[in-house]
């Protein structure tokens, strides 16, 4: 009988890799994915974060779901937070299960600007943005979703208060385990607001130029590099999103700018949300995803609507050095594994993927449960 030959463009997405100073056992990454679980009356994660963490441990990195830096970061019910003791402790739980399975972890650091509302923010508060500009979008504030409402300008003197909230969140990141942090600069949050010209309209230091407009992710990437040192930091962008309501006049100019300023840093990973969040890959005229990827100086994760095929293509291609899948590992606890042997993915239960308990969180059954039942 002769022997299968290898397929060397399957086996680089399955090979060890590095990110900076995190060690891969495999290319392929769990997206940070927001399930609204978190304890309701502390946004501290609990044991059942441990379970579904643990679970996808497979993975060669996690990046957690989006977790707020501040009260005032908060945009969705009961989604986690790593500003208070409670939460580092029971992301501590979260970090002991997944490296108890072998797996690698980083925490996404968010801020979610004008994407709230006052029933979430401490007080009643408006929610906070560069600019007094309403995203047309909408949040859940624990009863129903509802529209985003027009946000209060950040004053200047304010904004050395939110840097320091995202250093206080990358310090309680490395008490409570973590192999590092994401730096969530995407998808038409707080710092993704600062960068665009259509949310921010400043005429001071913080809008204007591509100076300007990049220097909030400056700050919040001296803050947070301080304290983890740079190879143990990613940075989340989305070039060509228009998630809740960001634009651009030249979203290939400033993105270039930004990506030029981050290799200063020598970060773990630059992860790019490749086309429309969670839709279109498509790109816009005048935009260059390649040629983005090409100015950042380490690894290069790629995002959105990956399958098996395409991930082994764009590792095999050298495109990108990992891929992030989303919702395929929320059904799919597996997923590597799933991913190697070419098995059937479970399919995706909708009506569990915000909030609720146990069921849609951690009963996806993996290849060996489902063979037993099989039986």
């Amino acid at each position: 009988m002769t022997k299968k030959e290898p397929n060397m463009s399957e086996e680089k997405l399955f090979a060890p890799a590095k990110a900076g100073a995190i060690e891969l056992k495999n290319r392929i990454v769990m997206a940070p994915l927001t399930r609204n679980r978190a304890r309701a009356e502390d946004d501290a994660p609990f044991e059942i974060h441990a379970e579904y963490y643990g679970q996808r441990a497979g993975a060669g990195l996690i990046i957690t779901e989006a977790s707020q830096i501040s009260p005032q970061g908060k945009g969705y019910a009961w989604t986690p937070g790593i500003y208070s003791q409670a939460q580092i402790d029971g992301w501590k739980k979260v970090t002991d299960a997944v490296h108890a399975r072998g797996g690698k972890i980083v925490i996404q650091l968010w801020h979610v600007g004008r994407i709230s509302h006052p029933v979430l923010q401490p007080n009643g508060a408006d929610p906070v943005a560069p600019s007094a500009i309403a995203a047309r979008s909408k949040t859940f504030d624990g009863t129903q979703f509802v529209d985003t409402p027009l946000p209060r300008a950040l004053e200047v003197h304010e904004i050395p208060g939110i840097v320091e909230d995202y250093r206080k969140a990358a310090e309680n990141a490395l008490k409570a385990g973590f192999d590092g942090v994401e730096v969530h600069a995407a998808n038409g949050y707080l710092i993704d607001q600062f960068l665009r010209d259509g949310s921010n309209v400043r005429d001071d230091s913080y809008g204007g130029s591509l100076e300007n407009r990049t220097r909030f992710l400056r700050e919040v990437m001296d803050a947070v590099v301080g304290v983890w040192g740079g190879d143990r930091v990613g940075v989340r962008l989305s070039p060509f999103s228009n998630a809740n309501d960001v634009a651009d006049s030249n979203p290939q100019e400033i993105f270039s700018h930004a990506i030029r300023l981050l290799n200063a840093y020598g970060l773990a990973y630059l992860h790019l949300v490749e086309g429309q969040t969670g839709g279109p890959r498509d790109i816009p005229e005048g935009g260059d995803l390649a040629a983005l990827y090409a100015l950042f100086d380490g690894a290069r994760m790629g995002n959105n609507g990956y399958d098996r095929g395409s991930a082994i293509d764009a590792v095999h291609s050298d495109e990108i050095d990992l891929v992030a899948f989303g919702r395929p590992f929320i059904s799919n606890p597996d997923l590597v594994d799933r991913l190697a042997k070419d098995a059937p993915l479970n399919a995706l239960d909708p009506d569990t993927l915000y909030g609720g308990n146990e069921k849609g969180y951690t009963d996806y059954p993996t290849l060996a449960e489902s063979s037993v039942a099989a039986q």
